[in-house]
């Protein structure tokens, strides 16, 4: 007898080859090289959840935002009655700068630049470090131009070009990671000589090695006297990267970016790496790429910073990105140069767009403004469906994968209260490796649940685990809308019972925890003997009697329980909502303090 799951396929399955069987035949639909999966059911008028469903029939899992290329896209279309059609470039050949020449045949690959991000620890040298770069590899004649700031750079280096993603911070690179955008060939690491390995730096290793990206490392300010490479070097072999002089394969230079010292050496080791990758784009194609930056200048209107990954991106070209198209109208390089070409790994800010794109979100140019108007209609009329499908991949979903095949790999986002607990929580995990699966811990670290964490999971289709920690306001929202499950535990041999059910396929199904109300505590007060009473602020939602709570204190949770009553003034009350005062008991709960959070929540079940 068939399944649940396996009946719910197979009315879904019904339903696309009857919307199919209506048409004469397969309609062609033009797609570009890379889209998003809701642009790719808005582009065919249905959910993008049917799309989702279908990609894993196929084996992959995708959330609403995950970026899927065209060949996917093609296995994907024929079950909805359409013929997918690759965008081809038209008109005559393009030269662009740097990247090829009017002798290149139509549609011939080439070489292209790569494209570098800067990740490391706060204060340990990435902005000067890039400050030093750009402002050594330009000339005199261009020095007019350096202050403008576009998010993103070129430099030339022995007659070759190297992209760099001005990226603020991990969360905004993981950021793009999660919209489906992977545009950065190269990642930087810069540690400190004076300072070591610090717990950013380990986030940001996690960071690139989800992104399977090379890494080179910059060992910064070893011009101080006070300065250990080789406690750096030491430091990063225990975190798994095996620098060349200890028999590994990543690149670690000495360089001091404050005075100079070893940037070209660090330039060189990127060509090296480069080479080594073979980067190849074909400039002939009609543009893609990706969103970097964006912002609404008064004067022009919508200004968006775009990186191309292929193609050329020509003025007059009708371009989409996201819920937003537009006619370029104006193209300015870094140097702040008007330009009318931008090739493969080439960043503009662009004029142009109706409104605003989002920072991340993949662009292509449409063959005419009748088919860009039309992606962006479909899309629009998706988008209020999407915000309440947004697809959530959950430990139940990697469970039912793993008998099939269709999962080898469980990556894993790992918060807990104290550096002690993660380790043991780690640990615990290693060594809890299937036949069929295998746990890899993308990141680990003590302290709530981030935004940051939500996103590197997002990016990676991973699972965030929370033990005695809870997640932070802008993570819940973030995981709401990225489609990422975050479980919460208090009791560590639970959180490894539920992973290894997941890997045997025995997962009951999960409940989320839905925050009702929380509050701060304000003053403490005795009512009578050996009892006391927490005078607090509601500051988010309401407080119910009999609600279930708890208190919370530097990110750590130190106490579950129910609230046995609730007073205003002289009054017992039932609830009390937010902006305002009241007495709280709480049977049981004895050891709290002013400053201390109180957090109601009810558990629901996952749909």
């Amino acid at each position: 007898m068939a399944t649940k799951k396996e009946q719910e396929l197979n009315r879904d399955s019904s339903a696309i080859k009857k919307s199919a069987s209506r048409k004469t035949g397969p309609q062609e639909l033009i797609l570009p090289a890379a889209l998003s999966v809701k642009q790719l059911g808005a582009s065919m008028g249905v959910s993008p959840i049917e799309v989702i469903k279908h990609l894993m029939r196929n084996g992959v899992m995708a959330g609403i935002n995950q970026g899927i290329d065209f060949d996917l896209a093609a296995v994907v279309v024929p079950a909805f009655g359409f013929k997918a059609k690759l965008v081809e470039a038209v008109g005559s050949q393009v030269e662009s700068e740097g990247h090829g020449s009017k002798d290149e045949d139509k549609g011939e690959v080439i070489q292209r630049s790569p494209v570098v991000t800067i990740l490391g620890h706060v204060d340990h040298g990435k902005t000067t470090l890039l400050d030093t770069i750009r402002s050594s590899r330009v000339t005199d004649a261009e020095i007019g131009g350096i202050t403008q700031h576009i998010g993103a750079y070129q430099v030339e280096y022995k007659d070759q070009k190297i992209t760099f993603l001005d990226t603020p911070g991990h969360a905004a690179f993981t950021a793009i990671r999660a919209r489906g955008a992977s545009v950065t060939d190269i990642a930087i690491l810069v540690v400190a000589a004076d300072d070591g390995v610090m717990p950013q730096t380990i986030e940001a290793i996690n960071h690139a090695k989800a992104a399977a990206l090379p890494i080179i490392v910059a060992i910064n300010k070893t011009d101080k006297p006070e300065s250990d490479p080789d406690k750096v070097k030491r430091q990063l072999t225990e975190r798994g990267l095996i620098i060349e002089e200890f028999g590994g394969d990543v690149i670690a230079v000495p360089i001091s970016a404050k005075n100079n010292l070893g940037i070209e050496d660090l330039l060189e080791s990127v060509l090296i790496v480069a080479e080594i990758s073979e980067l190849t784009a074909d400039p002939q194609k009609l543009a893609a790429g990706v969103v970097i930056e964006v912002k609404l200048d008064r004067h022009k209107g919508p200004v968006a910073t775009i990186l191309v990954k292929e193609g050329t991106l020509k003025i007059g070209d009708a371009m989409v990105a996201g819920t937003t198209w537009g006619k370029v109208k104006a193209m300015t390089n870094d140097l702040g140069l008007r330009v009318k070409l931008a090739g493969p790994a080439v960043p503009a800010e662009i004029l142009g767009f109706s409104s605003l794109p989002q920072a991340g979100d993949l662009f292509f140019v449409a063959p005419d403004d009748k088919t860009a108007r039309l992606y962006v209609e479909n899309a629009l009329k998706s988008k209020e469906e999407d915000l309440h499908l947004t697809r959530t991949i959950t430990l139940e979903e990697v469970m039912s994968g793993i008998p099939a095949g269709e999962e080898k790999e469980l990556n894993l986002i790992v918060k807990a209260d104290t550096q002690g607990s993660v380790e043991a929580v780690r640990s615990s995990l290693t060594g809890m490796d299937t036949a069929n699966a295998r746990i890899n811990i993308l990141h680990s670290g003590n302290g709530g649940i981030t935004e940051g964490d939500v996103l590197l999971a997002s990016a990676s289709k991973g699972i965030v685990l929370g033990f005695n920690v809870t997640p932070e306001t802008s993570a819940e929202r973030a995981a709401e809308q990225e489609g990422v499950e975050i479980r919460t535990y208090n009791i560590i041999y639970k959180l490894l019972e539920d992973v290894e059910a997941a890997l045997k396929g025995l997962l009951e199904p999960a409940y989320k925890d839905i925050i009702q109300g929380s509050a701060i505590i304000r003053v403490v007060f005795g009512v009578r003997k050996q009892s006391r009473v927490a005078g607090v602020m509601v500051t988010s939602g309401r407080l119910t009697k009999g609600a279930n709570v708890r208190l919370i204190r530097e990110e750590q949770v130190l106490f579950e329980g129910s609230i046995t009553g609730l007073r205003r003034f002289k009054d017992e009350v039932n609830e009390v909502n937010s902006g305002l005062e009241c007495g709280v008991d709480i049977r049981g709960l004895e050891d709290f303090a002013e400053g201390d959070i109180l957090e109601t929540h009810r558990r629901e079940r996952n749909r």
